[in-house]
């Protein structure tokens, strides 16, 4: 219980005083008993506070026993000011070399009395006597953030804590799918990683939300095979706080983290978000709810086809010998395999598991990932619809004895993941208005008049009958528009006009056999 304000407890004092003087022995100790756990004082004091009857030596405003004058306190402003305001304990040490410099220079002239005081006080008056000075000149201290103390509650795990535990403890990390701008809302991949096992679970979240995080954590709860013991996470808000935390402990999980900045401690997680998240989907930005549907079929399907059919190795030991550290594994072996062979899981677990295996067909899985990641590739590079518009993203997924016949020829066209190929480039065109759209026809006829003359002149024509229009910058765009109509001009003269009204692309030279057939340049 918080202690009460010091008017309360001399009302208590002179209340109780009476009753405690006239009552018996055990009366009295029931009666102190309630008053130290109202008043938070010691039982000792207590006692003599109820004995005396007598109010609190404390009650009111303490008159203080002023010993530095306002001589000696605004000599201490200005020492403080011109030692660019520091705090009393150094200040304290810098006063006799601060104050006979500026003596020295004439910039303080200090009577006897004053200077002696000044020399004699202590830091912590210091403190006190330039109170209401810092006041006005002191920023708002900048709060703790929310996570702060729940990190405070939360244990830290370090990567060598770790000591071979049972499956079910699991660190988890968010990817982030935001492609090359994090601005706005994208897609988060949730990634858990058993330190046992490596066993791997694959979750898309459309926002980062610690209540959704949590009803997420359920579902994957519902699918691993064996039960979650442990959560170890970064120290992002996003798990750091109060949801999490009471989720974890309601769930009986041993909730811990990572050092900050130190992401060797989630070294098992970071892997998998390489080897299996950026591996799979690519680094494009993925966003609304399509993508976050084809983001979970995808994963529905990469859970079983990772934990299965996917050996990877586990550090067995590591030796540092001088400046090399030699790393010893184990034989590499699925998720699945390592789960068989833990003595610590019961058999149920086993059969559970075992029962999944003998319905997986890998070439299936396989096929089924491809055409994922091909829906969610068309959905990150379609190009912008209007809320009007509606783009299909649907992929034909080719029969499974197709896809198997094309695994054999597949090597020959390089990485056949569509989330690694890069995203096609749009044609680049002209991204601002045109400035002569108005004048264009009127700039040609004057070309066409008198193509001698250059684009300067021109230029200076156009802003003659157009003052204000065009500004000197301008220039630029209309050397390139003339540098167009004179080449569209010399084809013309070297192989004339088709009755299609095709031309010579820019850059193809004029072949020999071309200009003798026209004769003179000019087709007849």
């Amino acid at each position: 219980m918080g202690q009460i304000s010091m008017a309360t407890r001399d009302e208590l004092v002179v209340a109780l005083a009476g009753r405690y003087a006239a009552s018996s022995r055990k009366e009295r100790g029931r009666i102190l008993d309630e008053f130290t756990a109202l008043s938070g004082l010691h039982r000792k004091h207590a006692m003599r506070l109820l004995r005396a009857g007598q109010l609190s030596c404390r009650s009111g405003p303490r008159l203080a026993r002023r010993v530095y004058d306002d001589a000696v306190r605004e000599a201490l402003i200005v020492a403080w000011e011109a030692s660019d305001r520091l705090c009393g304990k150094r200040l304290r040490a810098l006063l006799p070399t601060l104050v006979e410099a500026m003596e020295r220079h004439g910039h303080l002239h200090l009577a006897p009395e004053v200077c002696a005081g000044l020399l004699a006080i202590s830091a912590a008056t210091i403190d006190r006597a330039l109170h209401h000075v810092r006041e006005p000149g002191a920023g708002r201290r900048r709060r703790a953030p929310p996570s702060a103390a729940i990190r405070r509650a939360v244990p830290v795990r370090t990567f060598a804590d770790w000591d071979n535990p049972r499956p079910g403890f699991v660190e988890a990390d968010l990817v982030a799918h935001s492609g090359p701008v994090t601005k706005g809302s994208y897609l988060h991949t949730l990634t858990l990683t058993d330190i046992a096992t490596g066993w791997t679970e694959c979750v898309p979240l459309l926002v980062r939300e610690q209540k959704l995080l949590t009803e997420t954590l359920d579902v994957v709860r519902r699918q691993m095979p064996f039960a979650l013991l442990g959560f170890d996470t970064d120290n992002d808000s996003v798990f750091m706080n109060e949801t999490v935390k009471v989720y974890c402990d309601n769930a009986g999980l041993v909730f811990t983290r990572c050092r900050p900045y130190r992401k060797n401690d989630q070294a098992w997680v970071e892997q998998k978000n390489g080897a299996v998240v950026r591996h799979a989907v690519g680094y494009r930005r993925y966003e609304g709810l399509q993508a976050a549907a084809v983001l979970a079929k995808l994963y529905a399907a990469l859970r079983l086809f990772v934990n299965y059919f996917q050996p990877s190795f586990k550090l067995a030991s590591k030796a540092r010998d001088g400046a090399k550290m030699k790393r010893s594994y184990h034989p590499p072996a699925t998720p699945y395999q390592r789960l068989l062979a833990d003595a610590r899981l019961g058999e149920a677990v086993r059969q559970r598991a075992t029962a999944v295996y003998a319905t997986l067909d890998p070439i299936h899985l396989l096929r089924t990932i491809r055409a994922a990641q091909q829906e969610l590739v068309a959905l990150a590079d379609q190009p912008v619809a209007d809320e009007t518009t509606s783009v299909s993203t649907e992929v034909a997924t080719p029969p499974l004895e197709q896809f198997l016949q094309g695994l054999r020829t597949a090597w020959q066209g390089g990485d056949v993941r569509p989330t690694s190929q890069a995203k096609p480039k749009a044609p680049r065109g002209r991204r601002r208005p045109d400035p002569f759209a108005a004048v264009t026809a009127l700039l040609r006829a004057w070309f066409e008049a008198e193509p001698w003359r250059t684009s300067a002149e021109l230029f200076e024509r156009l802003q003659q009958e157009h003052p204000g229009t065009f500004p000197d910058r301008q220039r630029r765009t209309l050397q390139r528009r003339l540098k167009a109509w004179r080449f569209e001009m010399a084809q013309k003269l070297v192989f004339g006009a088709t009755a299609a009204g095709d031309s010579v692309q820019p850059g193809v030279a004029a072949t020999p056999d071309a200009v003798a057939m026209s004769g003179d340049g000019l087709v007849p």
